[in-house]
Parts: C-alpha cells; structure tokens; sequence
C-alpha cells in the first residue's frame, strides 16, 4: 500500500473499539500493517471486538492481525507481540491505548478499581511499552505514543483513579523520551482536546452529561496518531500532545 506509513508496523493495544479501533483504520488506511490487540475476542456488555476491526481493515484493503492480548499479563503482551513481529517481521509504531474508565471521587472507590485502573491504564502501558521497544530499535528508530487524557490537568476538579494512572503515564513516556532518544525513538503522550464519546465512555462516564461543544469526533484523535506516527526522535519527542491543537 502507499501512504505516509507505507512499510511500517504498528501494534496497537486496546484497539477493539473506540480510539483505538479508529486510530488502527486510519494507521491502516495510511499504508501501515497493524496489530490489532485487545482482550476482546467475543462481544460482551461493551460492543467491539479485535476480529471486527481486523476485517473492517482487510475489507478496506489493508493489512491487519488481530492478536488477543491482555496487557496487566506480561506473558500476554510478549506473546501478541511476538505474533505480530512473526506476521509483519517487526514493529515500527505503538499506540498504548487499552484503559479502563473510573471517575469516581476517591472516597467512594472501591480497591479493587483504584487497583484495575493502575493495572491497566499504567501498568499495561509500561508492559507493552516494554515489550516493543527492541523490536523498534531494531528498526533504527520509530515510534511510542502513549493515549492519555486532558483530565490531569483538571486538578480543580478533584481527583480520581482514572486522572492519577493517566498522569503517571505522561512521567513515564517523558522520562523515556530521554532514555530513548539516541536510538532514534520518538515518544510521546496524544489526549483528546475536548471529550470523545467512545462506547467504554458511554458504559463508564459515571452518568455525565457532555456539551455538544465539548464533544471531539474520535477522527481527529486518529488524524493526530497518524502524525506522530510518522516521528522519529529527529522530530517531535518527549512531548504532550493534544489532538486539536497538534501542529508541526
């Protein structure tokens, strides 16, 4: 295929529905052959599943694996990630995405979701970051993009799990923005500007009613990772991007 991303590989975590499902099309549609990985190998309460959107890419001409993988495992992730460098033969781009949604205040949150929330939004952020990073050096240079959310900057708005893990992952990446720039690595963090109406949103956003004017179309999250997609270290790295207002 031709296009900005023509030759690369992508892995993309949590890609079975919403940002993510949409990030991994438009990669796709951009010449890229994509992982899509998830845990969602049937639908359940939340539709979407990794088979779908493989297809949809097939069906649109391009170049998809689905891979199951559940990013709080270890084993997990090395195994979706070793599916994907067997298919593609390596990883040039990852969108860490796969996240769980908790907004509720913090007295009221139970262990077991502050726990879910660092498992997931952070740890699984690190686990797949991790487990990619040789297969992008390998490569000379790439990409890490890491979703996270505007929301950690809304401290007059109280606090809660989801916020506190999404920040820990913006240190994270722009620590390793630093540790990774001699090998060529770009890394950096894409938020939506305003608030995308994903189907984990419509099943976790705790009942609130959004503004019309506050609500992001999740295209321009894609059209944002589709260009930061195409960075090395040379270009933009160790930053926090968001969707709307990126410009380069």
């Amino acid at each position: 295929m031709t296009g900005a991303l023509a030759g690369k590989v992508a892995f993309v975590a949590g890609a079975s529905r919403g940002i993510g499902a949409t990030v991994a099309e438009a990669l796709a549609r951009e010449g890229a052959a994509v992982a899509v990985a998830a845990r969602s190998e049937r639908e359940g309460k939340v539709p979407g599943t990794i088979y779908a959107v493989a297809e949809r890419i097939a069906a649109a001409g391009g170049r998809a694996l689905a891979v199951p993988c559940d990013v709080t495992s270890e084993e997990s992730v090395e195994t979706a990630v070793a599916a994907t460098v067997s298919e593609f033969g390596g990883i040039d781009v990852l969108i860490a995405n796969a996240g769980v949604l908790w907004l509720g205040p913090i007295e009221s949150t139970p262990l077991k979701r502050w726990q879910l929330c660092l498992n997931v939004n952070l740890t699984g952020v690190f686990l797949v970051t991790k487990a990619v990073i040789p297969h992008v050096r390998a490569r000379g240079g790439g990409s890490l993009i890491a979703i996270t959310t505007t929301g950690v900057e809304m401290v007059d708005h109280g606090a809660n799990a989801y916020w506190v893990s999404k920040a820990a992952v913006e240190r994270l990446y722009l620590g390793l923005a630093s540790d990774l720039k001699d090998d060529n690595i770009a890394v950096n963090c894409l938020s939506p500007s305003r608030v995308v109406l994903t189907e984990g949103w419509q099943a976790g956003g705790a009942g609130m009613d959004i503004p019309p004017e506050m609500v992001e179309p999740p295209e321009a999250m894609a059209n944002a990772a589709v260009r930061l997609a195409q960075q090395d270290a040379s270009g933009f790295t160790g930053t926090i991007q968001r969707s709307e207002a990126l410009t380069f």
